[in-house]
């Protein structure tokens, strides 16, 4: 619950700034059993841009695919996506890439950061694939 509130507080600051954001978590976004994921409600995180759910190291969690929150992510059209931080997996996030970033915030659950250019988020739902790049001007990295 601790979690989810910082993450309402956080998700609060940047509505209030009009800055959408990449919401990266353990398990499932919404779940009501904090052992599965993340017990956000909607509100909560409401101003994310794109979800990921990842997974545990040490445990296997199905994952939610958004049904927690369907509505909501079809007509607003936010991306959810489910990765792995395991390089040996075919789906790949790079997290370690994020943390080459300084926090802007940093408590014992959550980390912001704020990067130099806007993320390129492009998902084909039909070919299952998704690239996040980060955008330089008409260029993506």
């Amino acid at each position: 619950m601790q979690i989810a509130d910082e993450i309402g507080a956080l998700n609060s600051e940047l509505n209030k700034l009009k800055r959408p954001y990449l919401l990266i978590g353990p398990g499932r976004w919404g779940s009501a059993d904090p052992w599965l994921g993340i017990p956000v409600k909607w509100a909560q995180i409401s101003g994310a841009r794109c979800i990921i759910e990842t997974g545990f190291e040490d445990m296997h969690v199905d994952p939610s695919q958004g049904s927690h929150f369907f509505q909501n992510i079809v007509s607003f059209g936010i991306g959810y996506l489910i990765v792995d931080c395991q390089k040996n997996q075919e789906d790949y996030l790079d997290c370690s890439w994020f943390e080459t970033y300084a926090a802007r915030i940093e408590t014992s659950h959550l980390r912001h950061i704020e990067l130099p250019h806007p993320l390129k988020i492009v998902i084909d739902g039909r070919k299952n694939l998704c690239l996040i790049s980060i955008n330089i001007g008409n260029q993506g990295l």
